[in-house]
């Protein structure tokens, strides 16, 4: 399943003083947050250079994603417990995560793809998606717990 794709983003209204990479700058904050705290997919672990990229920051989460995945954003990026956060806080029907990087990132500039792709804006989103993260997981936490009293009786 795909998610998301930088190419979606640089037609129609996409600002023409911009490259093309700014259409996944948004797509790349998630992702490489994703990686980060543990949730890459197989193929992703497969490719530590990568993931020791962006520990060490040697290159801006868009190069990262974009040299990693094609600009794409799919299933494949994530492991099991990635994909249930993505459907639930990234994917367009009903996630809120466009919504929480607009907000935080792109007040007072003329859109969310002129949001500079550099560790300093990875800095102020992540706190955002950790904490959605963790109401992810408590959701999933209760979710279980309810699910396990129902079977006792």
């Amino acid at each position: 399943m795909k998610y998301d794709d930088a190419s979606w983003h640089y037609g129609g209204d996409f600002p023409e003083d911009l490259p093309p990479e700014a259409g996944g700058t948004h797509i790349a904050m998630f992702v490489v947050w994703c990686w980060l705290k543990g949730l890459a997919g197989e193929e992703i672990l497969e490719e530590p250079d990568f993931l020791e990229a962006a520990r060490n920051r040697t290159s801006s989460p868009g190069a990262i994603f974009f040299r990693t995945s094609d600009e794409k954003f799919a299933d494949i990026d994530l492991n099991e417990e990635g994909n249930a956060f993505a459907r639930a806080y990234y994917y367009h029907d009903g996630g809120t995560y466009v919504q929480d990087y607009d907000k935080t990132l792109a007040k007072g500039l003329p859109s969310l793809y002129h949001v500079p792709d550099n560790w300093e804006t990875f800095d102020k989103l992540a706190p955002i998606v950790a904490r959605r993260f963790k109401a992810f997981q408590n959701r999933q936490k209760n979710w279980f717990q309810r699910l396990w009293n129902s079977s006792k009786h």
